[in-house]
């Protein structure tokens, strides 16, 4: 998806006559059926503006332009690319990141300079960092930077065409000696540089074919979290961070270098984000630089499925790296440099349970344990996916615990989307409709960039889920918790307790089956075996995992009352003893657990309901095919 797209003498035709900001503002609202905010559109118009008397300046009078181009899966986009050929005939491209900052000072994070946007001083990625970074990001995602024959060569930059000369040294600094080299930094005073670093890659013109061939590029198939974590670990980069995702990464990193000078400090980072916004890929990624650096680093989770997947794809050498939350409670205190805590909304009330035997039981906070354990504890959370009652991690939870111990505490939030092919308002509307949280997205428009879809029965969306497998795809279909979960038969195979109809499925396999038929993967493993497809996953084996292709059945714990006008949690219908006796919080449970299964594909979600009014409140407020 662009907004903007054409030849740059029509982009300066547009621009002279004040068309250019209008024209992204409807193309706007026709993919996102909102309006871009004030200050958003006066950007455009001041931005775009000096772009225009410097694309007039070099005398690139023959090539193409894209504007607010977005990166495949994910909710960034690009300011501005110039394509184009250079002296030597070769076909080129040039990311130009535009910023209107007027002042910028250093941060006290690596990698990251403050700056005074949104009526607040914000500390953000460093200009140079996020044009390199999308470079980087969409030569491995676009076929046209990849593919054979000649693939089209990308550069990016940054242009602060309003920064006072005074802000520059905080910019240029050798701190950022390697990001100036892979993306030039360029301000208003340096007209001349910037034309002739824009006219030595794009100055024999011939620039809209060449756009063309970006704009109709190919994806690359999309990068899954376990496929990548080995390489991770390993040291190869896997994954290229975007926007607040490298303001998350780079201060949990300064704080480890550099941010904890004696044995008795200790300090807790909280990265906030919504499904799809990254978290699991920022924790792996913070653990394998730092491991690599030679710190003492583990990773936890809350969760069985997502830990002994890792614990798969890495080996047993990592093992003892990856952890549960639980499994701290007689550590050390400061005895782990860097804990890194994924899912930090699972963590519960305390470490102990039934089985803890009965020396070893305390009543203490198992967030307490992880923060006393480390002398960095980071939290990666999502305060709307807590799907049981024992689960009570929150940030404000980890918040009040961290002053409770006289811990430094810092908060970081995520927002760019990387799921739901990077569609905000696909999430956003998810949650307004289910009401965990205001959004103002109460439709869900037909341009979202992902695909949502609504079947008759679970036997056609078993069919579709299944065509897109056989297409390459990672596709898997779950279900809200409405049937019984039997044990494996004698010889290991498994009970179709999901029954609608003539429809006849099992759930995936008990976390406990010690036998299964071959074929059959362990409850760890639905989510990443092929063997996966043949069962319906339930939430505790879907969170924490992506697909290209979500299924649901959304079955009758919760159902939409047309009358009343507001969401109804059926007990009667629930097979999940647990959250059966979450008492008031049932119902918010069961919102939260279909939030989970509806917000797992990467590329589309298709749905059944088993209750006519909730089929009709979700087709009325979505354009479906």
């Amino acid at each position: 998806m662009q907004l903007y797209a054409g030849s740059t003498t029509d982009f300066i035709a547009d621009s002279v006559q004040h068309r250019v900001a209008e024209k992204l503002g409807d193309a706007f609202y026709e993919y996102f059926r909102f309006r871009a905010s004030a200050s958003e559109f006066s950007a455009w118009q001041n931005s775009l503006t000096a772009l225009t008397s410097h694309i007039q300046y070099s005398r690139l009078l023959d090539n193409g332009i894209v504007l607010e181009l977005q990166l495949p899966l994910s909710s960034s986009r690009l300011d501005a690319m110039l394509t184009g050929r250079d002296d030597a005939g070769r076909e080129r491209a040039v990311i130009v990141e535009l910023k209107q900052w007027t002042k910028a000072v250093p941060a006290d994070v690596d990698d990251c300079v403050m700056t005074f946007l949104g009526h607040r001083e914000r500390t953000v990625p460093h200009p140079s960092i996020q044009a390199a970074n999308y470079r980087r990001y969409l030569a491995d995602m676009n076929s046209a930077f990849y593919a054979e024959p000649g693939p089209v060569e990308l550069d990016g930059c940054a242009w602060l065409h309003n920064l006072d000369d005074s802000s520059r040294t905080a910019l240029t600094g050798t701190p950022f000696a390697g990001a100036l080299a892979a993306a030039p930094l360029f301000t208003g005073h340096d007209a001349v540089p910037f034309r002739d670093y824009l006219q030595e890659r794009l100055s024999a013109g011939g620039g809209m074919p060449v756009l063309d061939k970006i704009v109709h590029g190919g994806f690359a198939p999309s990068k899954k979290l376990l496929e990548h974590a080995s390489r991770m670990i390993a040291g190869e980069p896997a994954y290229t961070l975007l926007d607040d995702q490298i303001v998350a990464y780079e201060t949990i990193l300064t704080l480890a270098r550099r941010g904890l000078r004696t044995k008795s400090d200790h300090a807790v980072v909280v990265v906030r984000g919504g499904p799809g916004t990254g978290k699991s890929v920022i924790a792996l990624n913070v653990m394998a630089t730092l491991l690599a650096e030679g710190r003492n680093v583990q990773h936890a989770t809350g969760s069985k499925a997502f830990t002994e997947s890792l614990r798969k794809r890495l080996g047993p050498r990592a093992r003892a790296l990856l952890q549960y939350f639980n499994s701290f409670g007689g550590a050390d205190a400061g005895a782990i440099d860097v804990l890194v805590c994924d899912e930090a909304h699972r963590i519960r009330t305390s470490s102990s349970s039934r089985f803890t035997p009965k020396a070893r039981r305390t009543d203490r906070a198992q967030v307490e344990e992880l923060i006393d354990a480390s002398r960095l504890a980071v939290f990666f959370i999502d305060d709307h996916q807590a799907v049981r009652p024992a689960e009570v991690g929150s940030t404000t939870l980890i918040r009040e615990a961290a002053v409770r111990l006289g811990a430094r505490y810092r908060e970081t939030e995520l927002s760019t989307q990387f799921r739901c092919a990077g569609s905000d308002e696909y999430v956003d509307w998810i949650d307004q409709l289910l009401e965990v949280r205001k959004t103002g997205r109460f439709e869900l428009g037909e341009h979202a960039g992902f695909e949502f879809r609504i079947f008759d029965t679970p036997a056609e969306l078993d069919a579709a889920i299944r065509a897109k497998a056989r297409g390459g795809y990672a596709a898997r279909m779950t279900a809200g918790f409405c049937w019984r979960w039997s044990d494996p038969r004698p010889d290991g195979t498994l009970v179709d307790d999901v029954e609608v109809g003539a429809f006849r499925r099992p759930w995936n396999a008990k976390p406990d089956a010690a036998r299964l038929a071959r074929g059959i993967p362990k409850a760890s493993f639905w989510a990443s075996d092929p063997g996966g497809l043949d069962q319906v996953g339930c939430v505790y084996t879907a969170q924490g995992f992506e697909f290209d292709y979500a299924g649901v059945i959304f079955g009758r714990d919760l159902r939409w009352d047309p009358e009343s006008r507001e969401w109804i949690g059926d007990k009667s219908v629930s097979h999940d003893s647990v959250v059966k006796r979450a008492g008031a919080r049932f119902t918010d449970c069961v919102k939260n657990t279909y939030r989970v299964l509806l917000t797992r594909g990467m590329r589309g979600c298709y749905v059944t309901f088993l209750d006519d009014a909730t089929r009709e409140l979700f087709a009325s407020r979505a354009r479906t095919p």
